[in-house]
């Protein structure tokens, strides 16, 4: 939510011709906008949604209830999402006992399936093949009325919220974001966190809950949405059977109608706790997302924020003094606010970059902006509303946020709207929102530097900022709900423009075009181009010399290049609404790009110029170091980081690709780096040789291969990748705790170096083996550790590090300071009955329906798809092995999936990180 929940008005230029409404006896249908059809099942005042779209064989079935957090009171805070979390733990029809409850049923058929809490409403969504609608249709209807709501299942979920909002305090710009909107808001329940007060969650009784479930659950306050391959008449049939069961509610749902008075003066508030950098906020009060002009307000907001060529990133980023500004403005059904967050550089000021703030707020209202700056931003606004559609998932996400403002048709309308916002426009709401006397400004402000850490690199990047969103979800993993792409497992098949069952490899064009492994996968998507690349310039490289070299190559690619500075190749990408991003990882450098069709020229030619020929000036080069270094200190204040970081150091020996450079070590090679180390770096490494350049989508092969031939003719050199030796040894048993202050919440991590590779034999049945432990909510340790104990809001097992060297297996966790103990020991008691008995094969069979059907859910979008092209090269098989990858995973016996596990892992032998706060120093639970 960082930055605009931009529209998806392009919808019509999307999708398939829109066919004419059905006509199902029970509904009526209210109105079609665009390509959605809105229909009221009669019996009870249940919105549907539908938008048919057939491009992949899989669907998106969400519902919406209207009730959030600015429903509750003072004593209840937090029951919304506490309701949201224990709908998951039974109904009539589907509990755990009977083997068909939520998770039961929905991980056998490989569904991406979440729910999300936030201000204005609660979702459950179930992202699966088609043929599975009927199934998802059955389970939302039976816990919208018949949820069982058990003490005994509060109690032990009041404990995993409790760690939730924990996890959340650990975090200084979550926790000040939550200070800015309880001071901004003395009136209406915006003020009211979604997560809720501590006392509250832990007090909040059955009865209560109870009574929020019987007061808002119903269908007349609820919207049903299905987006993707499905056939409408039949789809309001299955709703109409399950869900017309249910009468509309006894008593008329309660109107919240409390307003904000308003503000008459500026308002301030300051967080100080343990941490290392300061962050500075500041907020203004803008309309709801139905008001007017609220179209003008995000296209202000983006002029402010978002890209290069915005005006807070020329005035503060570009400056060293912040290590990225960033606009919040959410899609809310009451006014709410627009936040400018600036995270501080090491030695920026408070005072300094407030100023900053406030000075080209000032000058936004007194001088107005350009005309190029506004045509950038709707350029953007346009571009995403494309981008949106790639994916029903994606679309379904958008119109939930527009249901709970009150009118999902803002989903077509806001970007009509953008189109005709002008200049004037733009300084007039400047001037009527960004008023001092309704600000609230907020400082996160270090009382101490914090422990040092013993093992700490900007290896992770980390970044502790909002752009995931605060959204409060019931599955720690997706942390994006709305992100689907994100998601898209590198295994995963059977997605795109493949229909069900069908072979993809056929469909995918591999060719060596100018030295570069080019792969080319058109799909049904209309209009949209991902592109995905990487070539062996990782830090892995810098091993030998200044391990900052390899980041800071990376990092000054997009800053310039010998032909044109970092602003001008902003803009053309801005004006069109493309990105350009590059990561450095372990071995690679990952370079990732999204534009529309006509524009994917443009974003060639932009590639290889920032490739073939960055600027490496001098200024950016300072600016880099200072960056680079803040990243690493920031990183510094997460647990998880932490943990994760003492980890690597723990198992792997100096030298090796996956342990970390200490931070103090990797601050001195920053500070000692050199430009020409970063310009030689660049001549020895980067190239064509080792390349592989992925392209999914609305594609013209002919032209594309042309335009690669031609921009990068020419180019030579480059490294092959190098799949280094199983070289990590024997893990040694040992602990380590890394003491940090002012933490309510424990990371954990436990395990062993794997001495394994992604493409060994025994790979996929140790991965298995590990799901079965620890992925998703019937694995062991969410099932029994979470769910039964309810001493972790998550914790889950993994192999990791393999892509080219040997990597690792660990099992993750966060537990509150008071329930560390009992927390580990639970852990360890479930890794041990798995170590020991293994799997059954009932727990085999039913993982591998998990994963073989997963497939081409998470391939359902351009982004899944080339990230798993690309995935697939690296890891050293041919875009076959896409195709292989059902057959060889149904092929493993249970004998095979327990071998591994009894050959590889050694449970005496694993170390045990631990990281936060201990002893009296830490918060209390009780």
């Amino acid at each position: 939510m960082k930055r605009l929940l931009l529209v998806a008005g392009l919808a019509l230029a999307s999708v398939a011709l829109h066919a004419a409404p059905v006509n199902v006896q029970g509904y009526a249908h209210v109105k079609s906008v665009g390509s959605v059809d809105e229909y009221t099942l009669q019996s009870n005042g249940l919105q549907v949604l539908l938008m048919p779209e057939h491009s992949s064989p899989t669907l998106t079935f969400m519902v919406t209830y209207r009730v959030g957090s600015r429903n509750e009171v003072t004593g209840t805070t937090g029951s919304t999402h506490l309701l949201e979390h224990l709908m998951f733990k039974g109904s009539k029809n589907h509990t755990r006992e009977m083997g068909n409850n939520v998770d039961q049923l929905l991980e056998r058929t490989g569904a991406r399936y979440n729910a999300t809490t936030w201000l204005d409403r609660t979702n459950y969504y179930e992202n699966m093949g088609s043929e599975h609608l009927a199934t998802a249709v059955d389970m939302e209807a039976d816990r919208m009325r018949n949820l069982l709501l058990r003490e005994e299942d509060r109690k032990p979920e009041m404990t995993v919220v409790r760690n939730e909002f924990e996890r959340g305090e650990n975090s200084p710009i979550q926790a000040l974001y939550k200070e800015i909107y309880q001071t901004a808001f003395v009136a209406h329940p915006y003020h009211h966190s979604t997560i809720g007060h501590r006392s509250d969650i832990e007090k909040v009784s059955i009865g209560k809950l109870r009574e929020f479930y019987d007061t808002f659950y119903w269908p007349n306050n609820a919207t049903v949405t299905i987006i993707g391959d499905f056939e409408p008449a039949k789809a309001l049939e299955l709703v109409k059977k399950s869900f017309g069961v249910y009468p509309h509610s006894p008593k008329p749902i309660p109107e919240m109608y409390t307003e904000e008075p308003e503000q008459h003066g500026p308002r301030r508030v300051i967080v100080k706790r343990p941490g290392q950098l300061g962050v500075v906020a500041v907020a203004y009060k803008v309309p709801a997302a139905t008001n007017p002009d609220f179209a003008a307000v995000q296209l202000m907001n983006a002029i402010l924020t978002d890209g290069k060529n915005s005006r807070l990133y020329k005035a503060i980023t570009n400056k060293n003094l912040s290590t990225g500004v960033e606009g919040e403005l959410g899609i809310f059904h009451d006014p709410s606010m627009n936040i400018i967050f600036a995270p501080l550089a090491p030695g920026a000021k408070h005072e300094e970059v407030e100023a900053i703030i406030l000075q080209e707020i000032e000058r936004l209202k007194k001088d107005g902006v350009t005309e190029a700056e506004l045509k950038a931003a709707a350029a953007k606004t346009a571009a995403d509303a494309a981008f949106k559609l790639d994916g029903s998932f994606g679309i379904a996400g958008n119109l939930n946020e527009y249901i709970s403002a009150g009118d999902w048709t803002l989903f077509y309308s806001l970007d009509e709207a953008a189109k005709k916002v002008t200049v004037a426009d733009i300084q007039r709401v400047a001037n009527k929102y960004l008023q001092e006397d309704s600000s609230t400004t907020g400082w996160f402000v270090p009382t101490t530097a914090g422990a040092a850490a013993p093992a700490a690199s900007a290896k992770a990047g980390f970044k502790d900022t909002l752009s995931d969103g605060p959204y409060y979800y019931r599955d720690p993993r997706l942390n994006a709900a709305m992100r689907p792409t994100l998601a898209a497992a590198k295994e995963a098949s059977g997605g795109g423009a493949a229909s069900a069952g069908s072979k993809m490899a056929p469909n995918a064009r591999r060719s060596k075009i100018a030295g570069i492994d080019v792969i080319a996968y058109p799909t049904g998507v209309k209009d949209v181009v991902t592109l995905r690349a990487s070539l062996p310039a990782g830090r892995a490289l810098g091993a030998k010399g200044n391990p900052a070299i390899p980041n800071l190559t990376g990092m000054l690619l997009d800053q310039g290049t010998k032909a044109q500075d970092k602003f001008a190749i902003a803009e053309k990408l801005e004006s069109v609404g493309a990105a350009i991003n590059f990561r450095v990882g372990t071995d690679l450098l990952d370079i990732s790009a999204r534009s529309l069709k006509k524009d994917a020229p443009l974003v060639l030619d932009l590639i290889e110029e920032q490739l073939r020929t960055p600027a490496f000036s001098a200024e950016e080069f300072a600016k880099a170091k200072k960056q680079m270094a803040g990243t690493i200190k920031r990183s510094l204040e997460s647990t998880d980081f932490r943990a994760a970081d003492a980890f690597t150091r723990a198992i792997y020996p100096v030298g090796h690709p996956n342990r970390n450079v200490a931070p103090d070590e990797m601050l001195a090679a920053i500070e000692s780096a050199t430009l020409e180390e970063v310009q030689a770096f660049h001549t020895a490494n980067y190239g064509p040789a080792g390349m592989t350049l992925v392209l999914v989508g609305d594609l013209d092969l002919t032209a594309l291969n042309a335009e690669i031939s031609r921009v990068f003719a020419g180019w030579t050199g480059g490294q092959m990748p190098v799949r280094a030796a199983h070289n990590a040894p024997a893990t040694v048993a040992g602990s380590q705790d890394v003491v940090m202050a002012g933490k309510t919440s424990v990371s954990v991590v436990l395990g062993q170096a794997s001495g394994l590779h992604y493409s060994d034999p025994d790979y996929q049945a140790l991965r298995l083996a590990t799901a079965i432990l620890g992925s998703g909510f019937t694995g062991r340790l969410m099932a029994n550790v979470r769910d039964k104990e309810g001493l972790t809001y998550g914790v889950g097992s993994a192999l990791q590090g393999d892509t080219f060297n040997d990597g690792d297996w660990r099992i993750v966790a966060t537990f509150a300071p008071s329930l560390l103990d009992k927390g580990i020991a639970s852990t360890q008691s479930q890794l041990k009955l798995w170590y020991e008995a293994g799997a059954t094969p009932a727990e085999v069979s039913a993982r591998k329906t998990n994963l073989i059907g997963g497939f081409k859910v998470n391939l359902a979008t351009t982004s899944g798809m080339a990230g798993a092209l690309l995935s697939a090269v690296n890891d050293g098989y041919d875009v076959s092995w896409l195709d292989e990858f059902p057959t060889r995973i149904d092929a493993l016996s249970v004998e095979q999936v327990n071998a591994t596990i009894k050959k590889y892992l050694k449970p005496e032998s694993m170390v045990l990180i631990k990281a936060g706060t201990f002893g009296q120093d830490a918060a209390p639970a009780k």
